[in-house]
């Protein structure tokens, strides 16, 4: 071949590399668009772990690589009465994730709320000793995790274990066993299964004293060789707070403790609010008028308020895909959101990237463009 010839087939394929590239259709799905960072999550309800909703499955299926169950696996729900365990729910949800291939959650082992009076009394309902509630939890931990050894990926140990200052909190598990509770609880997990991605999830770690005492609790667990993993921080965001700095300020600090970062239960709240920031589920609050203030739908400038915000949080994560190994959105649509009656009942909120026709919103775009930068 003449040199100028080949010279105008190189450049005609250099040309034509180009434009295939350029022509490279943009990802269309969430999982996509951050596979080279970090796995994308939905938490999950009975619906969609049965099949009965099947709107929303097309999209959990479409969208994500990795679920939550909500409450199939919360104590209540799983170990209801002692000495019976009901794995109906927890054994589709995790059928479902395996057959579709995904990062499976287990949420949760150990918490203050929807767990059981009776696991904290015995049969005379006189509070348990330190030793038969710490017999009681590892025997939990032991039937639970090892059902589902080698199939959950990652379990949220121990949940929303600290007040606001960062001090422990005063819940049964603490006043019963000690402060060593959340040390023994991962050590339970451990002996379950080995391999399983062990976690802290909490809410408000943006707040300066509980991110410390999040911290601590770390370097607690490490320092008795608990192999701590991820400390969760759920995300349950409002459109003006925490400030980006903060979150930035959060995950930097978490990792910094030897740890990676997730993102576990990630919402935007775009209604008012007359409560301090907060996701404690015991709050109740009574419905006025004024904190349900779009009942038939979404302003277009608010729409786009919480397009920028959800763009503005994953920017950060994204910056900091090193550290941050999963976000997960706490639902899949509007339409199955806690928010819609927590803290108030019979509200309507808007605060997931699926509005309630299944239908991707203005902020689901802007955070497919995220990616991209």
């Amino acid at each position: 071949m003449r040199l100028h010839h080949y010279m105008f087939f190189v450049s005609a394929v250099c040309l034509g590399n180009l434009v295939a590239t350029a022509q490279a259709p943009a990802p269309t799905t969430l999982k996509d668009a951050f596979r080279n960072g970090f796995v994308i999550g939905a938490a999950i309800n009975a619906d969609q772990i049965t099949g009965k909703d099947a709107r929303g499955d097309a999209i959990l299926v479409q969208q994500f690589n990795s679920i939550t169950a909500e409450n199939a696996m919360k104590w209540e729900i799983i170990h209801p009465r002692p000495n019976a365990y009901d794995f109906t729910l927890a054994d589709k949800f995790v059928e479902l994730g395996l057959k579709n291939h995904m990062f499976i959650v287990g949420h949760n082992l150990c918490w203050h709320s929807q767990t059981p009076d009776w696991v904290f009394k015995d049969r005379k309902g006189r509070p348990l000793t330190r030793e038969a509630l710490l017999q009681r939890l590892h025997d939990h931990i032991q039937t639970v995790v090892g059902r589902y050894k080698g199939k959950i990926d990652s379990w949220d140990v121990v949940n929303e274990a600290l007040n606001e200052d960062g001090t422990l909190r005063q819940s049964p598990w603490m006043k019963i066993i000690g402060e060593d509770y959340v040390v023994k609880a991962f050590q339970f997990a451990h002996e379950a299964d080995p391999n399983a991605q062990l976690n802290y999830n909490d809410y408000n770690l943006e707040t300066p004293a509980k991110r410390k005492g999040a911290i601590a609790l770390v370097k607690k667990l490490q320092a008795a060789g608990v192999p701590i993993a991820v400390v969760g921080n759920q995300g349950h965001l409002h459109l003006d707070s925490p400030s980006v700095a903060d979150e930035e300020t959060t995950i930097t600090e978490l990792a910094a403790a030897g740890v990676k970062v997730a993102i576990t239960e990630l919402d935007i709240d775009v209604l008012p609010r007359t409560w301090a920031q907060t996701a404690d589920v015991s709050l109740n609050i009574h419905l006025d008028p004024k904190l349900n203030p779009y009942p038939n739908g979404l302003p277009d400038d608010v729409q786009q308020r919480l397009a920028k915000r959800y763009a503005d949080f994953f920017a950060v994560c994204w910056r900091h895909r090193d550290v941050i190994n999963r976000v997960t959105l706490w639902g899949v649509t509007d339409g199955d959101s806690w928010l819609n009656d927590w803290p108030v009942q019979g509200r309507t909120s808007y605060p997931l990237l699926f509005d309630r026709n299944d239908k991707p919103k203005p902020a689901f775009a802007a955070v497919l463009k995220t990616a991209a930068n």
